[in-house]
């Protein structure tokens, strides 16, 4: 008598035997063959489809502008975990987990730009209206809109307008574009009507508009980047472990730290004698009656 697997899962993404490897259905060295490239296998992974040429080519721009980006966040993870000497993927593992709220590809803007878009078509307003109302709301909840503006880049993120302007040269642009033109609009009109200065839209807001119109969902779009700055921040990685000492220290040269402390500027407490233990309860008492130690907890 037979008996079911306790443990099965499904997957719709691929198989193999002994003579190939499926993925969605097409023999993966049958698309080698064929002349497809990764990026059109990516589309077959996420999408389950083969890309239009044009499709195609603005998923290898995104992805050949959002490959690197100096040392932001991820690089410098990928630089400091090297140090210590683990193998490669965990150097390049820990620059992808810096992604989130404030750095990387995110999911965030795709759900904002699905949400407003759906929004528009049941009220029966168009985008441009649309790109205004979020707008509107967003900043009269003291939100920021996101895709907006750069931390580092002051004049505008280099990559993001060319971004949209390829979107455009290939002929693909639709909804999401429509959508994020009107927010980039209606945000500079209102910063204005406030006293404040020009903001450009960000990678973010010009990549993930992208992604999106040629057909990846929010999630899917995070993947990609993901993969996309991992291979820079391996490089990154690797080139610590080919050029430069593990821990970058050596016996000829002062103490050295993982960060230059000129990058960072301590507030914290001043110098301060460790009390004895005789004087350890009265001490410990008088501190947490100045309430002083507040400033600096965590």
């Amino acid at each position: 008598m037979s008996r079911e697997p306790f443990f099965r899962r499904k997957t719709s993404i691929s198989y193999k035997t002994e003579e190939k490897t499926v993925l969605r259905g097409y023999n993966v060295s049958d698309l080698a063959e064929a002349g497809y490239t990764f990026c059109d296998a990516m589309f077959v992974l996420f999408q389950q489809r083969l890309p239009t040429e044009e499709e195609e080519k603005m998923l290898e721009y995104e992805m050949g502008e959002f490959l690197e980006h100096s040392m932001s966040p991820s690089a410098a993870s990928a630089f400091g975990v090297i140090s210590g000497r683990p193998n490669i993927p965990a150097a390049a593992a820990a620059a992808v987990m810096t992604f989130g709220g404030a750095h990387g590809p995110g999911a965030a803007h795709g759900y904002m730009m699905h949400k407003y878009i759906e929004r528009a078509r049941v009220e029966g307003i168009s985008l441009e209206e649309m790109g205004k109302i979020l707008v509107d709301e967003h900043m009269d909840a003291g939100l920021a809109v996101m895709g907006m503006g750069q931390p580092q880049h002051l004049d505008g993120d280099p990559r993001a307008e060319p971004t949209h302007i390829k979107h455009e040269q290939l002929g693909i642009n639709g909804v999401y574009l429509e959508l994020q033109r009107s927010i980039e609009k209606h945000f500079n009109e209102r910063r204005k009507k406030e006293g404040k200065s020009y903001v450009s839209v960000n990678m973010i807001g010009a990549g993930n508009t992208a992604l999106a119109e040629i057909g990846f969902a929010p999630n899917a779009a995070w993947c990609i980047g993901c993969v996309t700055r991992g291979y820079s921040c391996a490089a990154h990685a690797l080139y610590q472990v080919k050029k430069g000492r593990a821990w970058a220290a050596s016996k000829s040269e002062p103490m050295v730290q993982m960060l230059d402390l000129s990058m960072i500027k301590y507030v914290g407490p001043e110098d301060r004698e460790v009390p004895s233990q005789a004087e350890r309860q009265e001490y410990a008492k008088k501190q947490k009656e100045e309430g002083e130690w507040k400033k600096w907890a965590l």
